[in-house]
This record gives C-alpha cells, sequence and structure tokens, in this order.
C-alpha cells in the first residue's frame, strides 16, 4: 500500500511501500554527512531579479562550510515532502568584496530582510515551554550576524506559477531592499499567522542591530528598475 503522500501539484502517485522500506533501511546504514551539518532554519521572501516584485517564500536550511560561507537548501515549506525549490550561498563583506565588478552583482544584501522582522528564524511553537525570550535573544543574535551577509540564489521550481516540476533554466533571485516593493502586510503577514510569529515584535527586537554598509554593486536588480 503507498505511503507518504506527494505534494500539491507534483505529478505521480504516492511513494510505494517498498520504495518506503528499501529507503528506510538504506538510512539506517548511510550516513548523510552533508545534511547532518544543517543548523539554521530561515524563512524569507526572495524576489525575481528579472522581475521584481513577483516573489516566493523560501525555507533555508542552512550550514557553515567556514567562518565566511554558508549554504542552504531552499524548500517551498517546512513540511516532509516539501519541494526543493533553489539554493542560496552567503558570505562575509571581505569575500564579496573581493568578487569581480559582475560577480558581485548577481548577489544581494540582508539588511532590509532583518530589520523589517520579514526574515525569521522559526522556533519553538507557543505550546513548547521553552518558546519565548530566550528563543527571541537566540534568534536576534543570529540576524545580527546574517544582516551583514551577501547572498546568491538561484531558484529551480518556480513554484508561484504553478509548475508541476522545475521547469526552465535556473532563476537568479534577489532580496527585497526597500518598503513598497511588494505587498509586504499580506504576504509576510499570512506567513507569521503560520508559523505563529510576527514581524511587528521582530522589527521591534532589531532596532539596535546596526545596519552595515551596503556595496553599492549588490541589489542590483533593484537598481535597474529604478534606473529605468
Amino acid at each position: 500500500m503507498p505511503t507518504n503522500p506527494a505534494p500539491p501539484a507534483v505529478p505521480g502517485g504516492p511513494v510505494p511501500t517498498e520504495d518506503k522500506v528499501l529507503e528506510t533501511g538504506a538510512s539506517m546504514i548511510q550516513e548523510f554527512q552533508p545534511t547532518k551539518q544543517l543548523c539554521a532554519h530561515l524563512n524569507a521572501f526572495h524576489t525575481y531579479a528579472d522581475e521584481p516584485g513577483r516573489f516566493v517564500e523560501a525555507n533555508h536550511y542552512c550550514a557553515h562550510l567556514t567562518e565566511d560561507v554558508r549554504q542552504c537548501i531552499l524548500y517551498d515549506s517546512p513540511s516532509p515532502n516539501a519541494r526543493l525549490i533553489g539554493i542560496e550561498y552567503m558570505i562575509t563583506p571581505t569575500l564579496y568584496a573581493q568578487l569581480p565588478a559582475s560577480e558581485r552583482r548577481l548577489w544581494h544584501s540582508h539588511a532590509y530582510e532583518v530589520k523589517s522582522g520579514m526574515l525569521i528564524m522559526p522556533g519553538p511553537t507557543a505550546s513548547t515551554p521553552v518558546a519565548g525570550p530566550a528563543w527571541e535573544a537566540a534568534e536576534t543574535r543570529e540576524m545580527a550576524h546574517v544582516i551583514g551577509l551577501y547572498g546568491k540564489v538561484y531558484h529551480l521550481w518556480q513554484t508561484d506559477r504553478g509548475d508541476a516540476l522545475p521547469l526552465g533554466e535556473p532563476k537568479l533571485m534577489t532580496s527585497f531592499t526597500a518598503d513598497g516593493q511588494f505587498d509586504f502586510e499580506s504576504a509576510v503577514g499570512d506567513r507569521d499567522a503560520r508559523f505563529g510569529t510576527d514581524w511587528r515584535r521582530k522589527k521591534e527586537l532589531r532596532e539596535g542591530i546596526e545596519v552595515p554598509g551596503i556595496h553599492p554593486d549588490a541589489d542590483a536588480a533593484w537598481k535597474r528598475r529604478n534606473s529605468m
């Protein structure tokens, strides 16, 4: 009998029991070391670099390669049958400054995501005893690190237009950088309702995080749009 229902809109039936049994056996023997290094779950919204304003919610599962480099797998939800929709790399300003100008234009800043309360690190639910000030403090400390990083994102699956499979070429994505670039309160408010978070509370807690200087080559998609 099939188990593990497929995500909505994905072709094919549920994963057969035979496959599930084989996968369970493999998981008891194989080590999966790369994925075991994942240490943080972040949630934010990405917008298409060639179509700023069109956006996708992304759940980032991230690991450190070094102090200066992080890598993240992106999913459309935090559920067990979530679709893998892209990847993101994050680097420090020191490494970013060493890149060629043409490369730097592919990367985005995280300052607005952090200061607006959009970027969150989903934590314990309200019903979990350890939820509250301790988690908020830990998340705020993490945001103080992320705010200075530059990210490079490619999405492989355009779930926002209803694609049943990952179609076409990878799409370069970018971050939102200012108020008014999309319906923030509607999109982020809906996300908060699902995660039990509040962007207004996050914004308040992050008032003391200093906004770093942003390299002029970053966030090129918005600068191109604003110059038209």
